[in-house]
């Protein structure tokens, strides 16, 4: 009998042990990931409450230790070496979990709408230029590794919630085919331009819903200033019908349970869902950028964003997309630490999803090796409206990030208008007077010009180039 009971006790006893979970961990920390080189980076998760948990990076001597709280949650901050790897991590609380396949490098996050989202192998019936050939040749031993929340094996994986998340569904990926099929374009030309470059192992994390306005993306305490936003959906049961426009819905599924991992910058392509407000998204990009650096606690970290491409929308003659434009312009001057890419050389009439992801990538990685890396050499800011002069029925243009013109010389330049003091635009000539090198807009029909546009209308072609090939931003002179 008392053998029983003591049987009884001690499996009791061994129940009630195991009923606390072992070290468990989120999504994001796992096998392949790519970690942040030269930081402190967070190692987080779950355990037995009050146990003591060991941490044993392959690339120190050094042993890590930390205390599971009393609520089963713990945390450690781990610092990590230059550019290397792969490397092991070993935890144990006595019980043994160990991360293999680890690298250390550059570690970039990617969000946005479906231009973002947009993967290598194309949407059905719309493809990515030149992206066949990529996939193909793609190799697990090159060093970039990409973390999805959007896709599994190719198939969409959608995520929602009212309350903030501590974990979600994601998986890190290495370069093969099939994964590199399933990435996002943008964001993989991208790291594979950099990881070329910089000669590192490159992490990219994945988090975009197309047609998702950037109110969905932004945290509660985000938005709570904007009076206009509509919050009262996050203190109900009801359910969620349209994720994409519902404020804070993505950032608490795909953005709240992944800011303890430690990244370089921040990627944004996204705009063309909230074309229909353009003077409320002006002031919520500024707070969602705030928002984000303020959540990670990294500093400052670079943002660097996509100017939406041109597109017929209502119309091409419409100005919806262009007011949007503008904005971002705007966005790039006053966000500390930002960059835009211009991309009015790649839209197309008919297709809101540019088939020329290569370009975006690289230009986004080109912001990111001269702004953030400090290399030197070639053009990355694109070229901006600075001011005007009128002189001989003429205005004059002049630039910013123009130090060395702006081309082609020589010819004529389409998309341009002019207005008078009637404020109604005629089409203009423009071009580069080869005397003074100096943009010059006129017409005919307009003998007293005070106002110019340039590719100011939801589709217009590009015709003005840095000399790095970079075009020119879309402008207006007037505010009218």
């Amino acid at each position: 009998m008392k053998n029983n009971i003591l049987i009884m006790a001690v499996s009791f006893f061994c129940f009630i042990f195991n009923a606390y979970p072992k070290i468990t961990l989120p999504t994001i920390l796992d096998d392949n990931m790519v970690l942040q080189q030269k930081a402190n980076i967070k190692l987080w998760g779950d355990a037995r409450p009050d146990s003591k948990i060991e941490i044993k990076p392959s690339w120190t001597d050094k042993t890590y230790s930390v205390l599971c709280h009393s609520d089963g949650k713990w945390e450690r901050l781990i610092p990590t070496p230059e550019a290397g790897g792969p490397y092991e991590i070993h935890l144990s609380d006595g019980e043994k979990l160990i991360l293999k396949n680890i690298l250390i490098g550059e570690v970039w996050f990617c969000s946005g709408q479906s231009n973002m989202e947009m993967p290598m192998r194309g949407f059905d019936r719309q493809p990515v230029e030149n992206t066949n050939n990529v996939i193909a040749k793609a190799k697990p031993s090159t060093p970039i590794r990409m973390y999805t929340t959007d896709s599994e094996n190719g198939r969409w994986v959608r995520q929602f919630n009212k309350r903030p998340q501590t974990d979600c569904k994601g998986k890190w990926l290495n370069n093969s085919p099939e994964n590199v099929a399933n990435i996002s374009a943008p964001a993989y030309f991208f790291a594979q331009y950099i990881q070329e470059v910089l000669s590192v192992p490159v992490g990219i994390i994945v988090s975009s819903w197309g047609g998702s306005k950037v109110e969905a993306w932004m945290s509660k305490e985000a938005l709570e200033p904007f009076k206009e936003i509509d919050l009262s959906h996050l203190l109900n049961d009801k359910e969620i019908k349209n994720p994409t426009s519902t404020p804070a819905a993505l950032y608490n599924a795909k953005v709240a349970p992944l800011t303890n991992f430690v990244i370089k910058g921040f990627l944004w392509y996204q705009g063309e869902s909230n074309r229909d407000n353009a003077d409320l998204y002006k002031r919520l990009v500024p707070a969602f950028v705030a928002d984000l650096r303020k959540k990670w606690n990294v500093g400052d970290f670079p943002f660097y964003f996509v100017q939406i491409a041109p597109f017929n929308y209502e119309g091409p003659d419409g100005t919806s997309s262009a007011k949007l434009q503008e904005v971002q312009l705007q966005h790039m001057k006053e966000i500390p630490n930002s960059g835009m890419v211009t991309t009015l050389d790649i839209g197309h009439p008919f297709f809101i999803h540019p088939v020329d992801k290569k370009t975006v990538g690289e230009r986004l990685a080109y912001w990111a090796l001269g702004n953030t890396y400090h290399l030197k050499g070639f053009g990355y800011k694109p070229i901006i409206y600075k001011s005007m002069e009128i002189s001989t029925g003429k205005i004059y243009i002049d630039f910013d990030n123009a130090q060395r013109g702006i081309c082609p010389m020589w010819t004529q330049l389409k998309g341009f208008e002019i207005a008078g003091e009637d404020r109604i635009f005629y089409p203009a000539k423009a071009e580069i007077e080869t005397k003074t090198a100096r943009l010059a807009v006129s017409s005919e029909k307009v003998t007293a010009p005070v106002a110019v546009r340039y590719a100011y209308k939801n589709y217009a072609e590009a015709s003005i180039f840095g000399i790095d090939g970079i075009p020119v931003a879309p402008f207006r002179t007037d505010n009218w």
